[in-house]
């Protein structure tokens, strides 16, 4: 799968790094419940040029962004 220069640096981005432009949200965040404050949310993107999809995590444990491989 390719990707554009702008998913290869959202892959990099730490835990508060922001979508570049052409990332949009696709379907509703998923909010995992736990005692406080172990919640947290996670929401998936998918990049208008090149198709790429990422997963984007608040849970600490977690990569903050997630490039899905297919």
């Amino acid at each position: 799968m390719q990707i554009c220069a702008l998913c290869e640096e959202q892959a990099k981005k730490s835990r508060n790094g922001k979508p570049h432009d052409s990332l949009v949200k696709i379907d509703d965040p998923r909010i995992f419940k736990g005692k406080k404050p172990r919640g947290f949310e996670e929401q998936d993107y998918q990049c208008q040029t090149c198709n790429a999809k990422f997963t984007q995590s608040t849970d600490k444990n977690d990569l903050a962004w997630t490039l899905w491989r297919g």
